[in-house]
Order: C-alpha cells, then structure tokens, then sequence
C-alpha cells in the first residue's frame, strides 16, 4: 500500500486528472453506444439507402456493358457507327441468354415509354448475330427505332453508375436527345403539383391546430395542478389508441348517413347530406385530429414557464388586456409556437395512411406516391428521389426554425 501510494505521487496531478476524465468519457461512450448503433441500423442507414437508390444506375450497364462503352465517345449529334450497332446486337444476344434483358427494358423505359418494346422485341427477332458490318442494317430492319437519335441517347444516359435523371424526374424536370435539361411533358409532369398540395395541406393542417391548440394549452397552463393534469389526460388520451382507428372512426363520423351529417339534418341545417368525406376537408380533418397533440404539448411547456407576474405588472401600469397579452404573453410564447408548428408540419408532409382513407385521388399527398412505387411498381429509384426532396424540405425547414430561435435568442438577449 506504501508503494503504491508513493507510485501515485510521483504522478503530476494534472496527468491523473486527464486519466479520470478519460475513464469516465469511455464510461459514457460505452453507455451510449447501444444506443449510436440502433440509430445507425434504424435510421442513418435506411436513409443513406434512400439517398443512393436516388442516383444509382447500374441496371443497363450491367446488361449492355458493350454498348455502353461504345457510346462512351458518341457526341449524340447523328446515329452511332457501325460499332454500337455491332455491341448492341452482341448484348442482346448474351442478355438473351442470361434471362437479364427484362433489367434494362425495364430501366429504359422510365426514361423513354415503349422502350421495353422495342428491346424485348429486338432480342427476341436476333436469332444470331448479324455478319459483320451488316449490324445496323439488322437492327433497323427489325425495329426502325434504331434510327432515331433518341433511342441511342437514353441508352447512353442511362449508362451510369450514377445518374440524375430520379431527381429530375421527382422536380418534373428531363434531359433532352441535346443532353440539355427542360420541363417534362405536360402529361408527365405531375409532382411539382404534389409537392405543392402536400406543403399546402400541411399547412393548413398545422394552422389549424394553432388555432385549436392555442386555447387549450393556455387553459392547461392556467389551471390548478389537479385539474390540469385530469385535462391532460384527455389530451394524451388519442395516444393510446391506434392511428387506423381514428382515422376509420371519421369515415364512420362524415360519411353521407354518418352521425354529422344526420345530425346537421335533424337541425334542420342542411337538406341534402354534405361531402365531407375522400375529399380534401375530410383529409383536414382527421389529420387535425391526430396532430393536435403535438401542437398542445409544445405550447403547454411554453406558457406553463410563464410566470403570471408579468401579466399582473402589465395590468398595474394600466395596460388593458388584450394589449398585455399582445405584448407582454403572446411574445414568450413564441418558441411554443415556433416548435409545435415546425414539428405538426413535418409530421404532416409524411402523412400516408390519413389521406389515402379519407382522401380522393385529387388530395392524395407524396408519401402515396413514393408507397406506390416503393410497393407496387418497383421504381425504387423515382421513390427514393421522391422521399430525397422531400427530406431535402425538411432539412431546410428546421435549419429555418433554427436560425429564427437563435436570433430571437439574440434579440431578446440584447434588449434584456
């Protein structure tokens, strides 16, 4: 024990000190690292999947290898020479027997509609390969899309291993036989639409919950402990219960013989029964229903650390109180305010189960689509761009709110 207490001495105190730090930060690390590795599995790696699907573009390079390397140097001005011909026949060919040209087809087709046609059917008509120098003479008399510009250009772009073209796509946005990028087709150009009817309806979904919500938690934070904490409950209360069924439960409240719409005619308010159902009110609706909590909660932690003294002071100098709480109550809720908006919008971008029950085709919001080709047509790719954009959004939207609450931050710090 003497020697060892000796031993301890001779070492400077400020080196054990950085030991003892050092032990209880590997301690710390060792307690959060179950954690870093769940989020990494469950949330950082799914999301960076995402980002890759959205510009990844092997499909056609693994299948037509020739031909990608062929159309390398093509300046995409004319046809290509002899020599793409000549790689394409010997792709379809090895593609053929492989059972893989249903990959590329597939892939082509997204950029260029009935390309799947055109490289299904020439694969099926090559018996064999073409003499050479007889290649373009082969292809064209099989198919006559060979000799248009455009067929060679898609193969060439979708050469890969990477590509834009989901992300131009998810913007309404292609890249022309020129390579040049300009606005879709009318007839494809559906998701800038979408994107603006998902921020539109989120929106207003999360101004009515403002405007709901705001009441509710100044009754909260006003009442006594006991009966705030009995209301609270009632708050918390759709939390127990599952999404699904809420959200069924509004079908059965405004469909046309529902419990609103009898009652509305029993009133004698109406004659007729309302549509307040698969339509855009009844997406309002109950997806204010579900997301109001998430707007209470935030404001109710807000205004609870209010103290009502600056309310009574207010009143003391003579201000009226509608002015005190313009001025005075209003302003200190504002990172409330700020946090609940911020977390019902977001929220409500990525809403799918709500407005696909409750909703017509004309109010579906972009997590139907990317479900759509996530599920049902395979287009992983369109899909992540998709889910890309939107998280894009998000970002900006909470780097947005975070720079708002720094300089309000500021301000309020330099004005005390």
């Amino acid at each position: 024990m003497t020697a060892v207490s000796e031993a301890e001495t001779k070492v400077p105190l400020k080196r054990r000190l950085k030991q003892a730090e050092r032990a209880r930060q590997l301690k710390a690390m060792a307690l959060v690292l179950p954690l870093l590795l769940f989020l990494l599995f469950t949330f950082a790696g799914p999301i960076a999947g995402m980002l890759w699907r959205a510009v990844d573009d092997r499909e056609v390079r693994q299948v037509l290898p020739q031909t990608i390397t062929a159309l390398a140097n093509w300046d995409g001005k004319d046809l290509p020479d002899e020599t793409a011909y000549a790689a394409l026949a010997s792709d379809l060919q090895a593609a053929r027997a492989a059972g893989t040209i249903a990959v590329a087809a597939k892939r082509l087709n997204y950029a260029l509609n009935g390309f799947r046609t055109i490289l299904t059917g020439t694969a099926r008509n090559l018996k064999s390969l073409p003499e050479p120098g007889t290649a373009k003479e082969t292809l064209v008399k099989i198919n006559r899309a060979w000799r248009d510009r455009t067929t060679w250009t898609t193969i060439r772009d979708a050469g890969g291993p990477v590509t834009g073209f989901y992300l131009l796509a998810a913007l309404d946005l292609v890249r022309n036989a020129d390579g040049a990028i300009v606005a879709a087709a009318p007839d494809q150009a559906i998701y800038r639409e979408i994107f603006a009817r998902t921020f539109l309806i989120s929106l207003g979904v999360t101004a009515l919950c403002l405007i709901l919500g705001f009441p509710v938690a100044y009754l909260l934070a006003a009442l006594p402990p006991g009966r705030s904490n009995l209301l609270m409950i009632f708050v918390l209360l759709p939390f127990w219960t599952s999404l699904l069924v809420r959200t069924c439960a509004w079908i059965v409240l405004l469909q046309s013989k529902g419990v609103v719409n009898d009652s509305l005619h029993w009133l004698g308010i109406i004659d007729e029964p309302l549509r307040l159902i698969y339509n855009r009110f009844g997406v309002c609706v109950a997806m204010t229903h579900v997301l109001l909590p998430f707007m209470i909660l935030p404001l109710y932690s807000s205004m609870k650390a209010i103290s009502p003294a600056y309310m009574r002071a207010a009143a003391s100098l003579g201000a009226p109180p509608l002015t005190a709480f313009l001025r005075i109550y209003l302003p200190q809720t504002l990172p409330g305010i700020g946090a609940g908006s911020l977390l019902v919008f977001i929220l409500a971008l990525g809403y799918y189960i709500t407005p696909a029950l409750v909703g017509g085709a004309a109010d579906q919001m972009i997590s139907y689509f990317i479900a759509l080709y996530t599920t049902e047509t395979a287009n992983w790719g369109l899909a992540s761009a998709l889910g890309a954009v939107l998280l894009l959004a998000t970002v900006l939207l909470a780097l947005v709110y975070g720079k708002l609450v720094q300089g309000q931050q500021v301000t309020g710090g330099m004005k005390n």
